[in-house]
């Protein structure tokens, strides 16, 4: 079989098609059946639901289950000691450091972006221990940035 008699079965398959058999009579059955005055049978064919109060305490489990895994988890995550001082920057007047090479120029000003980022908000909160990690990991990351273009330039 080549590429055109694939193309040909593909629009053939573009056709309409009708249905075996006519499913709004048995549509219209099924609204006749749920009409207000008339009581309500359960379909065999459609899954069972469960009780809104069930449904409702297992939703109540899952949130609850949900809670005290991220406790634990937070539980156990490590702390820093309470008497340790959080620094805000090792270099905080850091000079914009544009180099050379242009592909090293644009992972510069977004290094030099994060930081400055990172900064603003460890000064609104001073007590995170995770902006901390960010801002030293930054700026590791612009000090390998800038002894990559020493060679370079």
């Amino acid at each position: 079989m080549n590429e055109f008699e694939w193309r040909r079965q593909l629009r053939n398959l573009r056709q309409p098609l009708r249905p075996q058999r006519d499913l709004w009579t048995s549509i219209e059955a099924a609204l006749a059946d749920a009409a207000p005055g008339s009581p309500r049978s359960p379909d065999p064919s459609l899954p069972r639901l469960r009780p809104p109060h069930r449904r409702r305490w297992l939703l109540a489990a899952g949130l609850a289950a949900s809670v005290l895994l991220v406790a634990g988890i937070g539980w156990h995550l490590p702390h820093p000691p309470a008497g340790l001082p959080l620094r805000v920057s090792a270099s905080p007047a850091m000079p914009a450091w544009k180099p050379a090479d242009p592909r090293l120029a644009g992972a510069a000003i977004e290094l030099d972006a994060a930081r400055m980022e990172l900064q603003q908000a460890i000064r609104q909160a001073p007590g995170s221990a995770a902006l901390q990690r960010l801002l030293a990991r930054t700026e590791r990351q612009q000090a390998q940035l800038r002894r990559s273009a020493e060679p370079a330039g």
